[in-house]
């Protein structure tokens, strides 16, 4: 039969027989490479299914060692993160609410003096100080509310102490200060945040001498610090050289 086979294929015409020949090898070749390949083979069915999936790291180990400090004199201790307990808030008094509910006010009325100079004023050293203060106790008010926001309490909480305030400026004298202008301004302008810097400092340093929370304690130190050096500064701005 096969020789049968092959003498057809002779009696064909060279063309054909070299197609036919070029197919029988290509269709060879696809059975050997069938039976070579592996079954099972891990890369043919990541090849034919896709990209194998990327391990992503696991969640961190809860039970990782926290060194925790010890008290004075004591060694450090050694605890798992997941038996370790959220740190308390630092307590706070009386003396720490009075300090907060009064600077807030206090250094609103700072902002409203200070938002006069640009366009009142007449010494570009007054109005650079002016700049000062606009840019550190606004920010220093959104500080104290959100310490108050953070414990329950607001602006309001407990006596109010607007007739306490030291340093706080009237009425009046706010609208003297506003009608002023040039070198009369500058001079009313000084007088009056110099009052009211060192009303600022009696606040500070009260909350520093009856306060117990930390935060409080060091934002009293700062207005005890730079308002002193802003009272300085001021003061030379007028009597120096512009």
């Amino acid at each position: 039969m096969l020789g049968v086979r092959i003498q057809g294929l002779l009696r064909r015409p060279r063309r054909i027989l070299l197609v036919e020949l070029a197919v029988l090898a290509v269709l060879a070749i696809g059975l050997v490479a069938v039976a070579w390949w592996p079954d099972g083979d891990s890369t043919s069915e990541a090849t034919v299914g896709g990209p194998a999936p990327i391990e992503l790291p696991g969640l961190p180990d809860s039970t990782a060692p926290v060194l925790m400090p010890g008290r004075p004199g004591e060694p450090a201790q050694s605890l798992p993160a997941n038996e370790m307990s959220a740190m308390p808030r630092a307590p706070h008094n009386n003396a720490d609410i009075r300090f907060v509910t009064m600077m807030i006010p206090h250094h609103e009325q700072a902002l409203v003096m200070a938002r006069l100079v640009a366009e009142r004023g007449a010494s570009p050293k007054i109005k650079s100080m002016a700049d000062r203060i606009l840019a550190g106790q606004e920010p220093e008010i959104k500080v104290l509310e959100a310490w108050l926001a953070d414990r329950g309490l607001d602006r309001n909480s407990g006596v109010d102490h607007w007739h306490s305030m030291s340093g706080m400026q009237s009425a009046d004298a706010l609208n003297r200060l506003t009608a002023a202008r040039g070198v009369e301004f500058d001079q009313m302008f000084v007088a009056m945040m110099t009052d009211h810097h060192q009303g600022a400092i009696e606040m500070g340093r009260e909350a520093l001498t009856l306060g117990a929370d930390v935060i409080i304690n060091e934002m009293a130190g700062s207005v005890v610090v730079e308002q002193s050096v802003e009272i300085n500064r001021m003061r030379e701005a007028l009597n120096g050289p512009n």
